[in-house]
């Protein structure tokens, strides 16, 4: 089977998922970007994919899990 890659990334103030080249943005925060990236993830792996799902850690001026400045 293939290689299924999910990438968490910010876009601007929201948050996106990265997956073969498409982009799937809108969230509100990282972890609601996460949870989508898993049930996809989750679904691969039953099709037998290996898959990797990455998330960028916080930056230092950055709320835990949003974009915005705490």
């Amino acid at each position: 089977m293939g290689l299924a890659q999910y990438a968490v990334i910010a876009t601007g103030e929201e948050w996106g998922v990265l997956h073969d080249g498409n982009l799937n943005a809108g969230y509100a925060t990282k972890e609601a970007a996460f949870e989508s990236a898993a049930a996809a993830a989750s679904l691969a792996i039953r099709l037998g994919h290996e898959v990797h799902v990455s998330v960028p850690g916080r930056e230092e001026e950055e709320a835990a899990l949003t974009k915005r400045p705490t």
